[in-house]
């Protein structure tokens, strides 16, 4: 038994691995950035830095906010669960405000706090995950019944909402799937699940049918060529992108799309300009090293102290999960364009500062269980 609580001992409550995984891609998320945007930065901005200092800032906040994060107990988010879900909303709410509201490309998804410009769909996201994570945790046999969900398919249904007046089509999509996964590993029964599809399969139609730009997104995705100049030009030049890469790319910073040909290569587009520069192999490199972050937060969440934890780091690492499957999807033609930032690396502040942050909650959850582990081992001794 000596041994035992040794050996126990010995392990690092904080996970190495997942911490230089992240920091990885944040680093090439810096170098990507500069890359894909120092030619329209110098343009639109008048300086080549312009997106890259904005993302080393990101990273330095974020940084902080991992570090922090992960000293503070996981379990104080449970308590402020409903703070969590009512922040976000108003949030939400704000962006739809005349001054506080910032519209670029069609589109009211960011808030103008005068010195800084945030997006709360980001905050949104894992503001839902950890209201979901503390219902479900409480309220576990409830979720047997379809009263029981209710809640968590409001609050869900509360934040899609707002997102997709903003409008967001792909946040909105992100935000569903995630309730999903948190309803899935809450426990809720398969039959309830036929109940929601049904209606988000045509709110979906409905959607695209009211709104005649989906409906031409749409069609552009079937066949980009066909309005090459038009709704299919972002896809096509997306393609040329990563056709041209090959198996070993050619070179970093020698890509040719960013000079103007691609929109948003900077954040939406950037795995496109990553597989142009870096080429096949390196595409698959980049993705290990998020299948090495996913594995973590999900090893991290099996071996959870409690519920509240497990739901959490399940919350947290779909959410990682979700943005990189549907941003590469969407780059690759895969599924319809719609505008997602890839995890880490994409431009922009707010994703990077919340994403850093949630990756120290989860070394918090880790931290605390290995914590409540020894104690236990401690006393058995």
């Amino acid at each position: 038994m000596k041994i035992t609580s040794t050996i126990v001992t010995k392990k690092p409550r904080f996970d190495y691995v997942l911490f230089f995984a992240t920091i990885l891609l944040v680093a090439v998320g810096i170098v990507l950035v500069y890359s894909a945007s120092f030619y329209s930065a110098e343009i639109t901005y008048g300086s080549k830095m312009f997106f890259a200092k904005k993302q080393v800032v990101g990273a330095a906040v974020g940084l902080v906010g991992l570090l922090v994060m992960s000293f503070v107990k996981y379990d104080h988010l449970k308590k402020i669960r409903y703070v969590a879900l009512g922040v976000s909303a108003v949030l939400l709410g704000l962006v739809f405000l005349p001054k506080i509201g910032v519209t670029n490309y069609g589109a009211t998804r960011w808030i103008n706090l005068g010195f800084i410009t945030i997006q709360p769909s980001e905050i949104a996201k894992f503001g839902f995950v950890i209201f979901s994570a503390g219902y479900l945790a409480k309220n576990y046999e409830k979720v047997k019944s379809f009263v029981g969900i209710l809640p968590v398919l409001l609050a869900g249904g509360i934040m899609c909402l707002l997102i997709i007046l903003e409008p967001n089509m792909s946040i909105t999509i992100c935000m569903a799937l995630t309730m999903m996964v948190m309803l899935v590993v809450g426990g809720a029964r398969l039959k309830h699940f036929l109940i929601i599809i049904v209606p988000m399969i045509a709110a979906a139609v409905v959607l695209v049918l009211v709104a005649p730009y989906r409906m031409r997104r749409l069609m552009a995705f079937i066949n980009p060529w066909q309005s090459a100049q038009s709704e299919g030009f972002q896809l096509v030049q997306s393609l040329y992108a990563v056709g041209s890469g090959g198996w070993f790319g050619v070179g970093l910073f020698n890509s040719r799309q960013k000079y103007l040909f691609l929109p948003f290569a900077e954040s939406d587009f950037i795995f496109s300009i990553f597989a142009e520069e870096c080429g096949f192999v390196g595409c698959v490199l980049l993705l290990l090293v998020y299948l090495v972050v996913i594995y973590r937060g999900l090893k991290i969440a099996r071996e959870a102290k409690d519920r509240f934890g497990c739901y959490l780091a399940t919350g947290i690492t779909a959410i990682i999960a979700i943005q990189v499957l549907m941003n590469v999807a969407v780059v690759t033609g895969s599924i319809p364009p719609t505008g997602l930032p890839l995890p880490f690396i994409s431009a922009g502040s707010t994703s990077l500062v919340v994403f850093m942050s949630a990756v120290g909650v989860l070394q918090n959850i880790r931290r605390e269980s290995i914590k409540f582990n020894q104690n236990i081992i401690g006393m058995a001794t």
